[in-house]
């Protein structure tokens, strides 16, 4: 840009060392995007992990393509970004940290010409990181202050990843490129404080790898062990007595072993072949010498088969037959026989035994839906029971609390009179009905065992006495507050006028509860 041209924004002019580190941190951007094409491939290639000389290869989905340099590189006059690494099939990466750094805080590391070049103050050293045009000195300083932030927040970013499951690798070519940029000091801010970050980073990266290369040599012993003890159980439940074997638990078991070691084979460290060959070759060995036997005891078990069909023939011949009967209660008792039959009964093939129970089921269908429509024909018929019922207990409600005994008793015993006299109403509120009833009756019950507690000669005895008590008591109080008010005492009058409100108060509740 001319001094003649004018713009609304500053534009910047980089230095040489400015240029240099924006293009290490391009580099970084290019560079993060390359290894999440990496990381990716990898996952795909162990998800593409197969038994040996056992299981099909599985197809590799297409890697997705590095996205081109031109597509992430940073505009001019932008402050850079480095994004994350793509991590497929992993938890999402932290966002980037945001970090600022004041004006303030950055004028000690910076010193900005009249034409807008602005200078690095790193210890003894001055600097020269790029110049903006056209621009007051905050402008051009904070345009730097902004590299130098993007740089902190990424080693802060990276420094989160670490506790993450991002590879080690990746973690190490993301700090070379920002590393790279602290060196070439293209930004303006505490240098040292990059620095030191770095720093703090490749040891922390360095003794994460001394770390996984322990684990690694520790998970390769750890997977050898898991496929042995797979081959050992394995070779257990080949070895045992074919007649004494639970088929159906035994075969689930040795499918899981199966499932255990695919999945072994797959998510673990890679066995050298001679151990993997050889501890497949076991493995083989006992499923093959497993499924003959199983196929033996099977082949015999075809001829029970048949028989436990034929049984099962006449419980459902026996089960039609019975189908259409309106005999209720007996056929329901008939129809549990047969259940108990049915479950006594040896089990066909599974396909067979399913069209069986099938059968069977359907005859049952036909009696219990026959049934249920009775039933609920008689529900309507009761209907009218049951509005007669919901008046009754209405009405039993509206009378509640009882406060008289000897009516509570008579209106009761009308209630139940014409409460048998209304007669069934439907199943479904036999529950609700009763329960609304039974209210009534606890309430009479109350009532009468209040009406006892009042009536009672030893509880009457002993409110006579409270009540002699109190009232000896509060004749003596009166006559204290009266001497205390000829006296003009206050405070013995509001002694004794407290003294005595509460006694009044207590005498009220014990000839409440008297009457």
């Amino acid at each position: 840009m001319t001094n003649g041209q004018e713009s609304d924004n500053p534009q910047p002019v980089l230095s040489d060392a400015e240029q240099n580190s924006q293009a290490t941190e391009s580099q970084a951007v290019d560079q993060q995007s390359a290894d999440g094409t990496e990381v990716q491939e990898a996952a795909e290639a162990q998800e593409q992990d197969v038994l040996a000389s056992t299981v099909a290869t599985e197809s590799a989905p297409e890697p997705t393509p590095a996205p081109k340099p031109s597509a992430l590189a940073p505009k001019p006059g932008t402050p850079l970004t480095v994004p994350a690494t793509a991590t497929p099939k992993t938890p999402v990466a932290p966002a980037v940290p945001d970090f600022h750094t004041d004006l303030a805080q950055a004028r000690p590391f910076a010193d900005v010409a009249e034409d807008g070049t602005v200078f690095l103050i790193d210890g003894d050293d001055r600097v020269e990181v790029g110049q903006v045009t056209d621009a007051t000195e905050d402008q051009a300083l904070a345009y730097f202050v902004r590299k130098y932030d993007d740089v902190m927040a990424q080693l802060l970013l990276l420094e989160q990843r670490l506790s993450t499951d991002t590879a080690t690798n990746e973690l190490t070519k993301t700090l070379k490129p920002l590393a790279d940029a602290v060196e070439a000091r293209g930004m303006v801010g505490d240098m040292s404080a990059l620095r030191e970050k770095v720093a703090q980073l490749s040891t922390a990266l360095e003794n994460r790898r001394e770390r996984e290369k322990q684990a690694r040599a520790e998970a390769l012993e750890e997977q050898r062990q898991q496929r042995e003890a797979v081959v050992n159980e394995a070779e257990e439940l080949a070895a045992q007595d074919p007649q004494q074997i639970h088929w159906k638990k035994t075969s689930n078991r040795m499918k899981e072993l199966f499932e255990s070691w695919r999945e072994l084979q797959k998510s673990g460290p890679r066995l050298s072949k001679d151990v993997e060959d050889a501890l497949w070759k076991r493995f083989r060995s006992a499923r093959n010498r497993f499924d003959k036997a199983r196929r033996a005891f099977f082949s015999e078990l075809d001829s029970k088969n048949a028989e436990a069909k034929k049984v099962k023939e006449k419980l459902i011949s026996e089960a039609e037959e019975l189908q259409h009967s309106t005999d209720w209660a007996r056929t329901t008792q008939k129809y549990r026989d047969l259940m108990t039959a049915w479950k006594k009964a040896p089990r066909a093939a599974r396909k067979e035994d399913d069209a069986l129970w099938a059968r069977f089921r359907a005859a049952q269908d036909v009696f219990f839906g026959a049934r249920q429509a009775a039933h609920d024909e008689i529900d309507r018929e009761f209907q009218q029971n049951l509005q007669v019922k919901e008046q009754i207990l209405e009405e039993g409600r509206s009378l509640l609390p009882f406060t008289d005994v000897e009516k509570a008793r008579a209106t009761m015993n009308d209630l139940r009179t014409r409460w048998d006299e209304a007669g069934k109403v439907p199943r479904k509120d036999i529950s609700r009905m009763d329960a609304g009833f039974r209210e009534l009756e606890d309430a009479l019950q109350q009532i009468e065992d209040d009406h006892w507690s009042r009536t009672n000669p030893e509880t009457k005895a002993r409110t006579n006495s409270a009540l002699a008590q109190l009232e000896e008591t509060i004749a003596q109080l009166e006559t204290e507050l009266a001497k205390a008010q000829e006296a003009g005492d206050e405070r013995k009058i509001a002694e004794k006028q407290e003294a005595l409100d509460a006694r009044r108060a207590w005498l009220q509740a014990v000839q409440a509860s008297a009457e």
